[in-house]
C-alpha cells in the first residue's frame, strides 16, 4: 500500500505527504490512481456484462436455429387463433404472443432432450419461443381450440408454471367461448381437460357436476358440494 508519485513515478512511503524526490503532493497523486481503479473495474464490469449478453444471444440463436419456424399457412391459422384471444379480453395475452413469441414446428434441441406426452405446444421461458406440434394444427375444431392452447403458452411467455397455466386457462374457458356445451365431442377438449385434471385435481371435487367439475355450472335446482374425499385426496 506504499503510494507512487505520478509525477516521477518514485514509491514513497505510505505516511509520506509529498514526493521526496520531486515534491508533488502525493494526495493528489492518490485521488488520480482511485480514478484509474475505479475506471478499471467499471471497464471490466461492462466486458463481463457484454460476454453474459453474448453468451445468452448466442443461447437464444441456437434454440431458433435448431428448430424449423411453422408455415405461411400455420401463421394465418397462429393469427386467427390469437385474434380469438383479443376479441374475447386476452389482450395481454395476446400481444405476448403476437409480438414477443417465435413459432417452431418442431423441437428445437432444448425441448428434444425433455420427453413429452400428448404435447399440443411448448414453451421457452423467457425466451418466448414457442413449438407448435402437428397435433396443434389436427385435433383441435377450431381458432377458439387452438386459442385455448395458445392462451395456456402465453401464461408460461408470463413465467408461470403448469399448474398455474393449466388452472387459469381453464376457469376462463367460458369467457374464451370454450365449453363441454360446445366442444364435447372434441378430442383437444377431452385429453386437455384429462390433463388438467391430472395437474390441478383440486378443480375436480365436486359431486354434481359432470366429471365433477368445480368450474361447470350446476344443474338448475341442485346446490353443489365437495366430495371430502377427493378433496383430501387432493390435497396431498
Amino acid at each position: 500500500m506504499k503510494k507512487k508519485c505520478f509525477q516521477c513515478q518514485l514509491v514513497n512511503y505510505p505516511t509520506a505527504s509529498a514526493c521526496i524526490r520531486c515534491g508533488s503532493e502525493l494526495s493528489v497523486v492518490s485521488s488520480a490512481g482511485e480514478t484509474n481503479v475505479t475506471r478499471s473495474i467499471a471497464r471490466r464490469f461492462l466486458i463481463l456484462l457484454f460476454v453474459c449478453l453474448a453468451s445468452i444471444a448466442g443461447f437464444y440463436a441456437s434454440l431458433v436455429f435448431s428448430a424449423k419456424s411453422i408455415s405461411y399457412e400455420q401463421r394465418k391459422t397462429v393469427s386467427a387463433s390469437i385474434d380469438v384471444l383479443e376479441e374475447r379480453g386476452f389482450q395481454r395475452e395476446a400481444f405476448l404472443l403476437r409480438r414477443l413469441a417465435v413459432f417452431q414446428s418442431n423441437d428445437n434441441w432444448l425441448n428434444a432432450s425433455v420427453a413429452k406426452e400428448n404435447a399440443f405446444a411448448a414453451a421457452n421461458f423467457p425466451f418466448a419461443i414457442v413449438t407448435l406440434y402437428s397435433d396443434f394444427f389436427t385435433y383441435p375444431v377450431d381458432e377458439i381450440e387452438r386459442a385455448a392452447i395458445l392462451l395456456h403458452e402465453a401464461k408460461h411467455i408470463e413465467g408461470a408454471g403448469e399448474k398455474e397455466a393449466y388452472e387459469f386457462v381453464w376457469r376462463n374457458r367460458e369467457k374464451l367461448g370454450w365449453t363441454s356445451k360446445n366442444y364435447s365431442n372434441s378430442t383437444a377438449f377431452n385429453e386437455i381437460r384429462k390433463q388438467t385434471r391430472e395437474v390441478v385435481p383440486n378443480l375436480f371435487v365436486c359431486d354434481v357436476n359432470p366429471h365433477q367439475d368445480c368450474t361447470e355450472h350446476p344443474r338448475p335446482g341442485v346446490v353443489p358440494k365437495s366430495n371430502p374425499d377427493l378433496l383430501q385426496n387432493s390435497s396431498n
